[in-house]
Parts: structure tokens; sequence; C-alpha cells
């Protein structure tokens, strides 16, 4: 079988796009896309994303696979790339929104002038169930919780943007040993689902400074759900304003937690190349 894709990347989070709008279930399994993520032997990518038929008045349905085939439930540079990719099928019929249902919920991507996308990202979720995590009960906000991992202390905020953030800040992002604490934190047995971890050193309250551990991914280059959450977390802990620059290794995001409690995101997702491949 041959799979025709195109790479889009946002802020350097690389992703596979396939054209999946003639069936409900992705092109592609789990063992595939680890495969085609191979930077070595396959395309590359940190994970592949189906645009498939949507669902309940939806625009179209948005399905990822992470480059270890996990799913997760939403990826914020991910629905830049997509709603980039379905304006790029559509055409001269393009439009300036789309609504995408995804496993976090509705997401709204607007496409602007510059070339950038805006993101309505909805609420954030505080609970500790929501998370999900242990730290706390249940029905309580995981805020400036201590945690200990790697044999070291943290204060930690916990933030769901549909998929599960937790947030931690340092005096500098470039002293964390990503490599090594990641995967500590990712599958510490306070977050029964694992967790994606972001490190923020807060330089401005408009400007802060941030590393991902993404779960399922490992070290990535962005992640747009993750500055969302570490923008909340911010604010959250009187540490940043509700609107603020968010530097990540691929670049910045423009993140605002408006008066409706909604957050906003705002960045780049251009396309790579297109091509072909037998699965």
């Amino acid at each position: 079988m041959n799979l025709e894709f195109t790479k889009y990347q946002g802020l350097g989070n690389d992703f596979i796009l396939v054209d999946n709008r003639d069936s409900t279930e992705p092109k592609v399994t789990p063992e595939q896309a680890v495969k085609l993520c191979d930077r070595h032997f396959g395309i590359g990518g940190d994970g592949v994303i189906f645009a498939l038929p949507g669902q309940d008045g939806t625009d179209y349905m948005m399905r990822i696979f992470n480059s270890d085939g996990s799913e997760p439930e939403m990826c914020g540079n991910g629905i830049r790339c997509m709603a980039r990719f379905i304006a790029d099928l559509e055409g001269d019929n393009a439009k300036e929104s789309y609504k995408i249902h995804t496993l976090a919920g509705l997401i709204v991507p607007k496409l602007t002038a510059d070339g950038q996308v805006t993101v309505d990202m909805g609420q954030p979720r505080l609970q500790a169930s929501e998370i999900p995590t242990t730290l706390t009960d249940a029905q309580q906000q995981s805020v400036n919780q201590p945690l200990e991992v790697a044999g070291q202390s943290w204060q930690v905020t916990c933030v769901s943007m549909g998929n599960p953030h937790c947030i931690t800040f340092v005096d500098s992002v470039a002293a964390i040993d990503l490599e090594k604490i990641g995967p500590q934190f990712e599958s510490d047995a306070a977050f029964p689902k694992k967790i994606n971890t972001e490190f923020i050193e807060v330089v401005r309250p408009d400007y802060l400074k941030m590393r991902v551990w993404e779960r399922g991914a490992g070290i990535t280059l962005a992640c747009g759900t993750g500055a969302c959450a570490a923008l909340v977390a911010s604010v959250l802990n009187g540490k940043s304003d509700r609107k603020a620059t968010i530097e990540l290794p691929g670049g910045p995001l423009i993140i605002e937690w408006a008066a409706d409690d909604h957050v906003f995101m705002t960045g780049p997702a251009a396309r790579a190349f297109t091509g072909s491949v037998t699965l």
C-alpha cells in the first residue's frame, strides 16, 4: 500500500499529515506510525496526524499517533499544522476557520493573513481528577504541590488542556538535564495516565522560556498545549500576565488566558514537503 503524505512543522514540532477524509479510521496503524516517525529509517516526525471526516457538526476530526505509537488526546502544534493542511487541501474553497473534533473536545483554529494560526484551545481543567493526578484530592487543584522526582524535590502545578501537563518553575531551563529527568516525570506514580512536563523560566511577566518533555514523544522543539498549560500555571502562581510570549527551542508562541476563561494560542505552521511511502 502506498501512502500519500505531507510533512508540516510548527516551531520544529513536526508531523506527517494524512488525508483521511475517505475513511473514519486512520489509514496507518500505531505500529506503522512508529516506523514512519523514525528519523533514520522512516520519514521522521513527532507524530502522524489524520484528517478524518467531521463528527457532530464539525468540519473535520483529528486523530494523532505519537512517535511511540501512543495516541494523545490533542496536540497544540499539531492542530495548527492540521488547519494549514486542511486549507491547502481545500485550495480555493478553504475557510478562515475550522471546527475540529478531537479526543479532547472541540477545537477551533483560525488562519490569519500573516501565515499564523490562532487556536481557541478551550478552558483549562484544573481539578486533580481531570488531569489526572494523585497529588491532591480529586476535586482540588494541584497548584504549587511538592513532588519528589530524580532524587530532587520540585514544586509543580498540574493543568489539563485536554491532555495532562505538569509545570515546574526553574532558574534556568538550559540547566535542566531533560533527557534524564523527563522520563522520570512522565512515568511517575502520581500521574496514572503519564504526563507532559514543562520546565519554565520566568524572564518577565510577559515573557517566559520553556523546555518540554512530551508524553509519548520525548524531547521536542515545541509543545502547543504545554505552552498553554504553562501560561495558566504561571498565572495561578502569580508569576506572569494573562498574555505572554513563551519562547520554546523551536521559536515563540503567544498565549493568552482570556477573560472568558478560554486559552488562545497563536503561532506558525508551515508545509515542509510532500511524498509517498510504501507501508
